[in-house]
């Protein structure tokens, strides 16, 4: 790796395959490690899964919900 890349070739190789939801996951995983910052994560597809296991919230409501908290962390 030279002194200007931030991440290696096999790391970008997995980043370009990565769907959004991982996407997500990865950059609040290891952004607060490039920055510094040491904010608590919120896992995103962890609390999609405990959000749809509750009783009456289906798949459409479960993505309105989804879009709803993305907004409000700037996603």
């Amino acid at each position: 790796m030279t002194e200007n890349e931030i991440i290696d070739r096999e790391t970008y190789r997995k980043i370009k395959k990565m769907n959004r939801n991982e996407l997500t996951k990865f950059i609040l995983r290891y952004g607060t490690e490039l920055t510094g910052n040491e904010e608590r994560i919120i896992d995103l597809s962890q609390l999609q899964s405990e959000l749809g296991n509750i009783k009456g919230i289906g798949e459409k409501r479960l993505e309105e919900i989804m879009t709803v908290i993305e907004k409000f962390l700037n996603i």
